[in-house]
């Protein structure tokens, strides 16, 4: 019983793990690359051959866990992907948005190289791969045995991270070996944001493959985040500009309109005009109100009164890219939220290219933001960038709400793992920057847990140690 780790090594993107059972092969995700984390051809090299894996389990959604399944399945991989029903129904979306963004990109740079007499390239992957992968999805519920083959037993369990997204639990058994349980984290939520529950703490586990983003960092508290995103508003209008929110389309777009819709006051939210520039967050929010199963307690109760907690009077979708571009010509009153949440690629783009200069606007970041990302040079207090091509001044208001992330804080991890009722032997850090993850292994030791930062290509026997 070997594990093999590819992606999410010393840095947050690409998560990508293999596990060999006797001769069975399994996945577990497989991200893509975002910012500095993709440099070289990081993307386009798994390392193994995919034709090679028998099984994928896929934690969640998000593009950094589930990126690179197109490329992976016109790679020569055609097994069965397993998820929940509500991560299956979001990747219908996301992966073909992907596929569709990966071709456009590819299509902007061709038209610079064939100015250059150079090369075309091609795109990591099409389309079409994109939407043909969807067919080796196969969903369950959480909490559910899943055997499929002898000697694996999987059970989802609320990640409360995303709609859907789940803590993977494996029971392995090798003949003559004894029975070892693995558990992989995937993303742990934050507790009490809005929409999700909170994750579910895991009885027990012989080894445990863990995230650490934020192991560094402590969020504020979720209601005094919501306090000062209203007095962000409030005196950005009062100073004639308008509010720039860069945000993952799906997840923390859903949460932000719910907090929108729930926190605000009647008075403030009567006279906010609030514009979701995405076309895939609104699909993203259709899937959201059609798993209403998978909501928090607190957010069921909201429906008793509001019976669509996801959305209110002044709430706009656009779908067209003219409909995007005329947001730029409103100068005042307007809170913009727009993909991608990293500003790499996407609406929020251009309106930062028209919104970064102005003084009287505000950015605000309420997720996660990777090495070597626009949205990272702008928090780390850049006061130049460069957007298509362009030098940018950035002299709107920049704030960073944490609070509003949906992953776990340096509280939340180590409260997760305390709750096993007996240390497991050994703990894999992935996915985090090599600081967040050399302090939270400083705070495991402390503890007498065995952890170990993980480096990409490393391999570790299970059952030995």
């Amino acid at each position: 019983m070997e594990l093999n780790f590819f992606g999410a090594a010393e840095c947050v993107t690409g998560s990508c793990h293999m596990l060999r059972v006797g001769d069975k092969t399994i996945l577990l995700d497989c991200g893509l690359y975002q910012g500095r984390d993709g440099e070289g051809d990081k993307n386009q090299n798994f390392g193994f051959n995919p034709a090679d894996i028998d099984l994928m389990i896929l934690s969640h959604a998000h593009i950094d866990h589930s990126g690179r399944i197109p490329l992976l399945y016109e790679s020569g991989f055609k097994g069965d992907i397993l998820c929940t029903k509500a991560t299956m129904e979001l990747c219908q979306v996301m992966l073909p948005d992907s596929g569709h963004i990966q071709e456009m990109d590819v299509a902007w740079k061709n038209k610079k190289l064939k100015r250059k007499g150079l090369e075309p390239i091609e795109p990591l992957y099409s389309l079409k791969s994109a939407e043909e992968c969807l067919k080796l999805f196969k969903s369950y519920p959480y909490n559910e045995e899943i055997k499929p083959f002898d000697g694996l037993t999987i059970v989802f369990a609320d990640a409360g991270h995303l709609l859907g997204s789940a803590i993977i639990e494996l029971q392995v058994e090798e003949k003559g070996e004894a029975p070892v349980k693995l558990v992989y984290s995937g993303d742990l939520g934050n507790i009490n944001i809005p929409l999700i529950n909170d994750p579910t703490f895991i009885e027990c586990a012989d080894y445990v493959i863990m995230e650490t983003t934020y192991g560094d960092k402590v969020h504020n508290n979720f209601q005094d985040v919501l306090k000062e995103l209203a007095n962000i508003v409030k005196e950005t209008f009062e100073r004639g500009g308008n509010v720039l929110i860069p945000s993952f389309a799906v997840g923390r777009t859903q949460e932000v309109i719910y907090a929108l819709n729930t926190y605000f006051d009647e008075d403030m939210l009567k006279n906010l005009s609030v514009v979701v520039d995405s076309p895939l967050a609104e699909k993203a929010t259709r899937i959201f109100e059609n798993n209403r199963e998978y909501f928090d307690a607190e957010a069921k109760e909201m429906e008793k009164h509001d019976n669509n907690i996801l959305s209110f009077a002044g709430l706009k979708f656009t779908h067209s890219a003219e409909e995007s571009m005329k947001l730029n010509e409103v100068q005042k009153g307007m809170v913009i939220i727009s993909t991608s949440g990293m500003c790499d690629a996407g609406r929020i783009k251009h309106h930062l290219k028209h919104g970064l200069w102005r003084s009287e606007n505000s950015i605000v970041f309420v997720g996660y933001q990777a090495e070597g990302t626009l949205g990272r040079q702008i928090l780390d207090g850049n006061k130049m960038v460069k957007i298509f091509g362009e030098d940018i001044s950035v002299a709107a208001s920049i704030y960073n709400l944490q609070g509003l992330s949906g992953h776990a804080d340096r509280n939340g991890l180590i409260n997760w793992i305390d709750h096993m009722k007996i240390k497991p032997k050994r703990i894999f850090l992935v996915h985090g920057d090599v600081d967040a993850q050399k302090s939270f292994k400083e705070l495991l030791d402390s503890k007498d847990y065995s952890s170990v930062v993980i480096k990409s290509g490393e391999k570790y026997k299970l059952g030995e140690n």
